[in-house]
């Protein structure tokens, strides 16, 4: 085999431009093959199929480029969970904007690497410029705002707790009940006492509990606010909080991973009042932002406040390097090697402008309260309450947590959609989490029917059959439910030919949100070739 070329120098762009078009193709066909939001049969049956298509994944003689890309990409994508899809909508997983994507490519063929400058020349500039603006959006009043990337929320909040360690010594974290996962576990990892928990039980933290917890408590004292909780979108009232914090020379973090992005728009940015007024904000535009993951920030309304961070390896910031001006690096993460995840965030701030981005988040809110008036207008589904951000809970009427639980795992195996789940007010619910600005009201109401539709066939169906299981979706036929569109690929579908693609048509919104009806689970991807073909000539 020749030696394969390489991604980067003059040479680069030729050498990438057909394999380009294997992905491409690739992408599409397996999108295809999966027909819905998500592959049917549950791991069980993707499982074996995704080994079956991908094995062996290091052949003694290999395969060549195009026959290994079109293998293991249609293979990924025909068992995706596609965020794109207007029905899998579970988590704070967002469908990532094509241009995005296309500057992603371009950081991994550049492949910079963040920990000197001399790795980063251009990179290291642009980051440090885009973390200055972005921080400036939440701290527009402080004199020398920063921010550091992070791989999102987990890592920005493991920093927030880890900077006011360095400046006070072993604080007590206070945190409502509503805060995200990572605040315990970065206490754990940061050998600090465990989090003291506030009572929320209309999903904000409950005021009194925290006043009454900050008077009792030895300092240092951090407190943990939450804009945008994960299961119900919550937004805690900072001001108020921050308020408490000043009263008992507290600290204040704000965990702003899903709810940040809303200081771009003049419509919601009311809802992040005294966000400000934070030591430290987590950002998280692999939520809101609609970037490839991962794209998270930690911002300080003072450049001096990241000082802690700093690290010295003289292979990577050698002192006299830096005394003759290279820029030193290794205060910007803990991490040593990191892409530059800078440039799909600033290539999207700057193709859509405040303008862009603010109709983005807009619209996705928008589409979460036209959501939550359709649940309203459904007599067979009850709903939780208006959304604050984009995340609606909602249930069938009468149905108890077992049938709710049932109901999500049932769409799940069947492949018709991708709903999340939450508790609230003691009982369980499904979670929409909308993050796709193309959704249509018709996608919207195909999924609420998809949920009632399938708890009527548990509560009211046939038994199960044995050979089949109690999740087959048996519905085939001229009295098929409207609800399920085109049948399933065939069973065995050809291996995909290296071809050039066909033009692709310009994004538009989904035409059609029907899932595919499955009778089924169908083999989604061509097994191996039983003898590779010669490897592909480099291009």
């Amino acid at each position: 085999m020749p030696t394969p070329p390489l991604a980067g120098g003059t040479a680069g762009p030729a050498a990438l431009r057909p394999l380009l078009d294997t992905v491409l193709a690739a992408l599409h066909d397996g999108a295809a093959l999966r027909g819905g939001p998500l592959p049917a049969g549950g791991p069980d049956t993707v499982t074996p199929r995704t080994r079956t298509a991908t094995h062996p994944l290091i052949p003694d003689h290999g395969t060549g480029p195009h026959h290994a890309l079109r293998a293991l990409v249609t293979a990924l994508a025909a068992g995706a969970a596609d965020p794109a899809h207007p029905h899998c909508a579970a988590h704070l997983h967002t469908p990532p904007l094509a241009l995005a994507a296309a500057a992603d490519l371009a950081a991994s063929a550049l492949n910079p690497s963040m920990d000197s400058w001399d790795q980063a020349p251009a990179a290291s500039a642009l980051e440090a410029d885009l973390t200055s603006a972005l921080a400036t959006e939440i701290y527009p009043h402080a004199p020398s705002p920063d921010a550091v990337i992070t791989t999102g929320g987990t890592e920005a909040n493991q920093l927030a707790l880890l900077l006011a360690r360095e400046r006070h010594g072993p604080v007590q974290t206070v945190c409502g009940a509503n805060a995200h996962h990572s605040i315990a576990r970065a206490a754990w990892l940061l050998g600090l006492p465990e989090p003291v928990v506030v009572p929320s039980p209309t999903g904000n933290v409950d005021l009194t509990a925290l006043d009454d917890a900050l008077t009792q408590l030895h300092r240092p004292l951090l407190v943990v606010a939450t804009a945008g909780t994960t299961d119900t979108g919550e937004i805690d009232p900072l001001d108020a909080i921050a308020d408490l914090c000043t009263t008992h020379d507290a600290e204040l973090h704000i965990d702003a991973a899903y709810g940040g992005p809303l200081l771009l728009s003049p419509t919601h940015r009311p809802l992040l009042h005294g966000l400000d007024r934070a030591h430290s904000v987590t950002l998280d535009l692999h939520k809101l932002g609609w970037q490839p993951a991962s794209a998270g920030l930690l911002a300080v309304p003072e450049h001096h406040h990241l000082a802690p961070l700093h690290h010295h390896a003289p292979y990577l910031n050698a002192d006299d390097d830096t005394e003759a001006g290279l820029p030193d690096l290794l205060g910007r993460s803990l991490r040593t090697t990191r892409r530059p995840d800078a440039l799909k965030i600033a290539v999207t701030l700057q193709a859509l402008g405040r303008t862009g981005l603010a109709d983005l988040v807009d619209r996705t809110i928008a589409t979460a309260h036209h959501l939550a008036d359709l649940i309203t207008n459904t007599p067979a589904l009850d709903l939780y309450d208006r959304p604050t951000i984009s995340t609606v809970l909602f249930r069938p009427t009468g149905a108890d947590d077992h049938t709710v639980a049932t109901v999500r795992r049932t769409l799940l195996q069947r492949g018709h959609a991708v709903l999340g789940r939450a508790h609230a007010e003691g009982r369980l619910w499904l979670k929409a989490t909308l993050l796709n600005p193309h959704t249509t009201p018709q996608d919207l109401q195909a999924l609420l029917d998809l949920v009632t539709g399938t708890t009527t066939d548990l509560l009211t169906g046939p038994p199960a059959d044995p050979h089949t299981g109690p999740q087959a979706d048996h519905r085939t036929g001229p009295q098929a439910d409207h609800r399920t569109g085109p049948p399933a690929p065939e069973a065995t579908p050809p291996a995909p030919e290296a071809r050039e693609p066909a033009p692709q048509a310009p994004a538009t919104p989904h035409a059609s949100s029907a899932p595919a009806a499955r009778e089924a689970p169908e083999a989604a991807m061509p097994a191996p070739e039983a003898t590779p073909p010669a490897p592909d000539a480099a291009p």
